[in-house]
């Protein structure tokens, strides 16, 4: 008998549109392209690859893994796959799409080791997989979720495997550089971004470079349609960590204050040290913060020019984003491109 999680998984997915979240908010994008629904046939074949490969004769991985899986997530990986792909003309769409399954398989698999890592609790508004179920099924069940996501990327020919891989590295190598930057005073801007596009960045990157090459783009577009998403991913984290510090709770789907608490060097957290904060500098330095120390550095931090400086960063990651396709020829993916890199540096969520 299946798990009854994996049992209420058949029912079709509500997805989001993100356009129609932000005008709600009044955010203004006349006349913009919702990327979502740009690739919406395509987004729900992933849905369905996503939930084929969490079945497991081992019941409990099947569980830990659609407990994230069904948790939410925006999805924002695969749909710069799938844009990627689409712009440049790809035909072959059970291709990508399997190709940007293995890209959220790989995402939601780090996602399983961040939670023990940080020892969090919540995670898209509910219990974390690590707090629901332990650490060592957690721990397997993200090892298998990255078997999974080889199982999709693997069938294609050298050069997309070696890529995948090498974002799995990226990934890897970015964690360890952070945790030497730990509670560490001497991180600067300069190791922030080398993090940032090891650790985020690289899936963006990855999975918009491979959607132009299975696409047939030429060499000079591929490595063009890649500074995309490596611009993107990049401001997307920075984004990341302003919500950290000034978002709330019930839209982002986990507590506030995270990066202040684990010692994680974010953004604000290092230009608020870096101008002279000695409450935020005491803070992250510490590894006994109560929760009211939190909510007072986080403040501190609110009140001083870091968000807005954060921010700002992000935006010219975002023109970063922005050029390359303005090379491009008209269509509705790359509007939908375009479209993205305005969602991700004005969302709240």
């Amino acid at each position: 008998m299946e798990p009854l999680l994996f049992q209420q998984s058949k029912k079709k997915p509500a997805y989001p549109s993100f356009l129609t979240g932000f005008v709600r908010k009044g955010v203004p994008f006349r006349g913009a392209i919702d990327p979502f629904r740009c690739v919406a046939k395509e987004l729900e074949l992933v849905e369905q690859n996503l939930l084929r490969s969490i079945r497991s004769t081992e019941h409990i991985l099947t569980e830990i893994s659609a407990h994230l899986i069904l948790g939410g997530g925006k999805r924002i990986r695969p749909m710069v796959t799938l844009l990627a792909f689409k712009v440049f003309g790809g035909q072959k769409t059970a291709d990508i799409v399997d190709i940007a399954t293995a890209i959220e398989l790989i995402h939601t698999a780090t996602l399983l080791h961040d939670d023990i890592l940080d020892g969090a609790e919540i995670r898209r508004g509910k219990e974390s997989a690590y707090k629901k179920f332990g650490l060592k099924p957690t721990l397997i069940s993200g090892d298998f979720l990255f078997i999974k996501a080889f199982e999709f990327a693997g069938k294609f020919d050298a050069t997309v495997v070696q890529w995948t891989a090498d974002a799995c590295t990226h990934l890897t190598e970015g964690e360890i550089l952070q945790g030497f930057f730990n509670r560490n005073m001497n991180v600067t801007l300069e190791d922030y971004l080398e993090i940032v596009k090891r650790k985020t960045a690289s899936l963006f990157q990855t999975g918009a470079k491979i959607g132009a090459y299975l696409a047939g783009a030429s060499p000079a577009f591929v490595e063009e349609i890649a500074e995309y998403g490596l611009n993107l991913g990049i401001a997307f984290q920075m984004i990341d960590d302003v919500l950290d510090v000034v978002g709330h709770k019930e839209l982002l789907g986990k507590p506030i204050g995270m990066d202040l608490r684990d010692g994680n060097p974010s953004l604000p957290i290092i230009l608020a040290i870096r101008g002279g904060q000695r409450q935020v500098a005491e803070a992250f330095q510490s590894d006994h913060l109560t929760n009211e120390m939190i909510q007072a550095t986080l403040k501190a931090i609110g009140q001083g020019s870091a968000i807005d400086k954060t921010k700002n960063y992000s935006r010219s990651y975002a023109e970063l984003a922005s050029k390359p396709i303005k090379k491009l020829p008209p269509s509705l993916y790359r509007d939908g491109l375009k479209t993205l890199v305005q969602l991700i540096v004005e969302r709240n969520f």
